[in-house]
């Protein structure tokens, strides 16, 4: 629900209309992180499409009515639309998305918006609290673009950095966490998009989206954006317009993430047969999809391909293709939470240091959306409450 949402009234504003000052971006914000077209929020409020397009160039304000109804249908406080600035901590770099279906220009655009709310967000914590240091290693093609062994001894050389040996890796996001990198989980309902990073100035970011509850799939989600946060910072959004450049560095990323998962020098020597039911000892162990495990034996040469065709034929006929075992019910392997965020919300305003309603006026973000970046419920965060101090003479 929106908040906030008390109206002030100037006697001289701006575009001839009176009513609060809209920031035009603010709206276009807004509607694009609704993922709503100018002609749906048009037909919501009761205004023309003309009207919105209007708003959203500057050339006209909504009256006090109409602003509070588009308040109300984005779901975000009226303060949103009159903020001029929200610091974050500096300029985004290209996303890369990690989804699957038909790409959309919608989906993508709210995700741009997102990563800036995120990074606001996250900043407004960094100015009193103290995140982890970044601290990841950075690579660079010697050709246009990555060869498979580069790829893979940049895996290797990002699990020396991280102080990993050569076995699984207990908790990716929590390690993650701890390298500076800072993750949130927002599930983005009814698209099809799994997850996203980016750089904001210094600080890297990675935006768990999935709705899907497999924590196998998670943990490779996770990977597949550490690989294109260490690989590919210097690659600029026109870089991924390009369908084969973008196609290229997916690909990169995800045999990135497969390396770092499982490494080519150890666990080749725990694969024992090709088929199926034999990867699910080896899920338990690696924390690994089994259709991960066998496009990394394919990668690594394992398996032949009429082997590779035969086991997903197997993943085919046994219905494992979006549910395999250990992605659900008993003995399922957990759901790796970020906990980064969720730890600083927590110890900032239960100190004292920033409250809630600080918080809310320094970003004029809706709380749902700040919970959710946070996983915390700030109406069970309990305030330090400052009170008058009385002595007895």
């Amino acid at each position: 629900m929106a908040t906030n949402n008390k109206i002030l009234e100037f006697p001289l504003a701006a575009h001839r209309n009176e009513g609060r000052l809209l920031i035009p971006e603010r709206l276009s914000e807004g509607r694009i992180a609704a993922r709503m077209t100018q002609t749906e929020l048009a037909s919501r409020v009761g205004v023309s499409r003309q009207s919105i397009s209007y708003y959203e160039i500057g050339e006209k304000s909504p009256e006090p009515p109409i602003l509070r109804k588009i308040s109300e249908e984005l779901s975000l406080p009226i303060g949103f639309f009159t903020k001029e600035d929200r610091p974050m901590f500096g300029r985004l770099t290209a996303n890369f998305f990690r989804k699957n279906g038909p790409d959309t220009k919608r989906r993508n655009q709210a995700c741009d918006v997102f990563a800036s709310w995120l990074s606001s967000f996250a900043f407004a914590f960094d100015k009193v609290a103290n995140f982890p240091a970044v601290d990841l290693p950075s690579f660079e093609p010697r050709g246009e673009f990555y060869t498979e062994e580069e790829l893979e001894n940049a895996a290797e050389e990002t699990r020396r950095a991280f102080g990993l040996g050569l076995g699984p890796i207990s908790n990716t996001i929590r390690l993650l966490e701890s390298k500076g990198i800072i993750i949130a989980r927002y599930k983005i309902p009814n698209e099809k998009i799994e997850a996203f990073s980016f750089w904001s100035g210094p600080r890297p970011f990675i935006f768990l989206a999935s709705e899907k509850e497999s924590g196998a799939r998670a943990r490779y989600d996770a990977c597949h954006e550490l690989g294109h946060i260490v690989l590919h910072r210097g690659i600029g959004r026109e870089d991924i317009e390009n369908k084969e450049t973008l196609k290229k560095v997916e690909d990169e990323a995800n045999r990135f993430a497969g390396a770092f998962l499982l490494p080519r020098r150890s666990f080749p020597n725990e694969v024992y047969s090709s088929r199926v039911e034999s990867f699910v000892d080896l899920k338990a162990r690696w924390k690994t999809s089994i259709q991960a495990m066998i496009y990394r034996c394919k990668d690594l040469g394992i398996f032949d391909d009429r082997q590779v065709t035969n086991a997903y034929k197997q993943i085919q006929y046994k219905k494992w293709r979006t549910n395999e075992p250990l992605d659900k019910g008993h003995g399922a392997l957990p759901f790796e939470e970020p906990i980064l965020l969720n730890k600083v919300a927590k110890i900032v305003i239960e100190s004292g240091v920033l409250s809630k309603d600080e918080l809310v006026s320094e970003l004029e973000l809706s709380l749902e959306d700040m919970e959710k970046f946070c996983g915390v419920s700030f109406s069970e965060v309990k305030e330090q409450k400052t009170s008058p101090e009385i002595s007895l003479k």
